[in-house]
């Protein structure tokens, strides 16, 4: 058995076996989350929790004075900030915010390879929302969440971060893009499952990080993995999907035809989003 093979039976035994180890969310997001859980916080309290944390703070700030949310008035506390963006989404912009924290790697070839996927997540995320944004102004009853979506986009590849960890512990044979494209084609759905999980983060993440690979899966109405497929075809991945991809979008009327991504206003929102999360 090759060293590659060997390393994805240890890793699809560990799956198996419930005893792969998994990332952790930062300590100051599971601190918001829990707060925002709480049906009698307050905005103060909410605000208060933030500013713990001077990187959040800074980058919720940003996210709160942006063209993103589409508000004139700069927020100039913390407690605006929180109040711009809400307590029913800050939750999941803190989250997705502080992702980035668990893309690092002291090995140069997993590094890199972190740096990749991290940069493609964003460039995922732009285009999903940019996508939502247009769908949205044509659905004003939609139920999909602006939040729910920044966070899927950020989340749907989160099950590499276990098999890179895996490589980067292994012998660095193992550590290979040939043999870490495999392991994230096969496994990182299952993985990605069992992360959104332990985060108890809800079904709708389950749903994009188990199945947006996979087009079998479909739903008969709009859901956030259709935005993710379209923004990984939207960002120039998902090449050899993109037809099927485009032609099932445009059946939920989510977009007209594959123009929509050359138009002005869809460009505008797509630079918008570039620059709140840059």
């Amino acid at each position: 058995m090759s060293a590659e093979n060997t390393l994805l039976k240890v890793l699809v035994d560990k799956i198996n076996n419930d005893t792969l180890v998994l990332p952790t969310l930062p300590d100051i997001v599971l601190k918001v989350r829990r707060t925002a859980d709480d049906p009698n916080v307050s905005l103060n309290q909410m605000a208060e929790v933030i500013s713990l944390d001077p990187s959040l703070s800074a980058r919720m700030m940003r996210i709160a004075n942006s063209a993103f949310l589409g508000r004139a008035i700069k927020a100039e506390s913390m407690l605006q900030a929180v109040n711009r963006i809400g307590l029913d989404q800050i939750k999941n912009i803190a989250t997705a915010l502080a992702l980035e924290q668990l893309y690092v790697s002291k090995n140069d070839v997993i590094k890199a390879y972190l740096e990749q996927v991290w940069k493609r997540n964003i460039a995922v995320m732009s285009h999903s929302i940019a996508v939502f944004h247009y769908f949205s102004k044509y659905h004003k009853g939609s139920k999909l969440d602006l939040d729910v979506m920044t966070l899927c986009a950020l989340l749907h590849n989160i099950g590499v971060l276990p098999i890179l960890t895996e490589a980067e512990r292994s012998p660095k044979d193992y550590a290979t893009p040939d043999f870490l494209n495999t392991a994230i084609q096969k496994l990182s759905g299952r993985i990605g499952l069992s992360i959104v999980r332990a985060w108890h983060l809800g079904s709708d993440f389950e749903q994009v990080v188990l199945g947006w690979r996979d087009l079998n899966l479909q739903s008969t109405q709009p859901n956030y993995t259709d935005f993710i497929r379209l923004g990984a075809v939207a960002a120039g991945y998902f090449k050899s999907h993109q037809g099927k991809v485009i032609e099932t979008a445009m059946k939920k009327n989510i977009i007209r035809d594959i123009e929509v991504f050359e138009e002005t206003e869809y460009l505008d929102a797509l630079q918008l989003v570039k620059e709140a999360f840059d």
